[in-house]
């Protein structure tokens, strides 16, 4: 038995905020046609998604199946909390009843739990991850809620591709919160509402890389940041593909450059001369 050994908190610092246990889950087996899932936080499948049910189906033992998290609710139904891609891989097999683990807890409840169990993996995009702390009333995600709102903003559901996203989409919701940790939030709205209400609205530009180079700019420069919209109207003819172009060609050639520092770099060099009534020059 030297291979085994028991667990070890030695190292580690016990815990100092109150433990919340909540009502005690209990194991049941459950009809999968009896399981749901809710569409207000819980991701689609994803292509790769759909490869992993084929994978669980396909290799499908016991051994390998961890209870799916559930919760009741009305109707005789329970709502999936984390087990989506087990579940599905059961009924594909033709499995009649899966074991479950079962928690008595409210709708806001169940999107916090699943945005815990997923938050720190690989599996569930930060999209989803998001959409589960808002629908959990998660202060920091209604913080940024508001501010996606106030630049006419919408965090897109599913990773697409650029080309795909639409005026004022992005999927950079991990590099929002950093950001407006760095600069605050009335810089990320201006930044934001720099890129979807100039011009075209710049559909695919709402991209880490650019926001970021732009906060940078704007918070160099202050008064640029509260002017408004003279400044929306002075990125008008801001030429954002020209951009991206530059930043990614001068990253590849400079060592220790970012795309960002290019971005900042462009904005800045655009808005100065923007800001100022001048003419730049060719």
């Amino acid at each position: 038995m030297s291979e085994y050994e028991t667990l070890n908190v030695a190292h580690y610092v016990a815990p100092s905020i109150e433990m919340a246990e909540g009502p005690a889950p209990f194991l049941d087996w459950i009809d999968v046609k009896r399981l749901v899932v809710d569409k207000s936080y819980q991701r689609d499948i994803s292509r790769a998604g759909a490869a992993n049910i084929q994978r669980i189906a396909d290799q499908f033992e016991w051994s390998k199946f961890s209870p799916v998290i559930v919760a009741p609710i009305e109707g005789g139904l329970f709502s999936i909390i984390d087990g989506q891609h087990r579940a599905t891989a059961a009924l594909l097999r033709g499995v009649e009843k899966v074991p479950c683990e079962i928690v008595h807890i409210d709708r806001a409840r169940q999107a916090e739990a699943f945005a815990a169990i997923n938050g720190n993996t690989t599996r569930v995009t930060p999209q989803a991850v998001y959409f589960a702390r808002l629908t959990g009333k998660d202060q920091t995600a209604q913080e940024m809620e508001k501010i996606l709102a106030a630049a006419g903003v919408t965090v897109a559901r599913a990773n697409r591709t650029l080309r795909d996203m639409k005026k004022g989409e992005t999927g950079a919701v991990a590099a929002l919160f950093k950001l407006k940790k760095l600069y605050g939030p009335e810089t990320l709205i201006s930044a934001l509402q720099c890129v979807c209400q100039a011009g075209n609205g710049n559909p695919g530009f709402l991209r880490a890389t650019v926001i970021e180079g732009i906060c940078v700019a704007l918070h160099r420069n202050i008064k640029w940041r509260e002017s408004g919209e003279r400044l929306l109207r002075a990125m008008d003819d801001f030429d954002f593909i020209q951009m991206w172009d530059l930043a990614i060609a001068r990253r590849s050639s400079v060592p220790k450059v970012t795309a960002q520092d290019v971005v900042a770099e462009l904005v800045t060099e655009h808005l100065s001369h923007a800001m100022s009534g001048k003419k730049k020059a060719a």
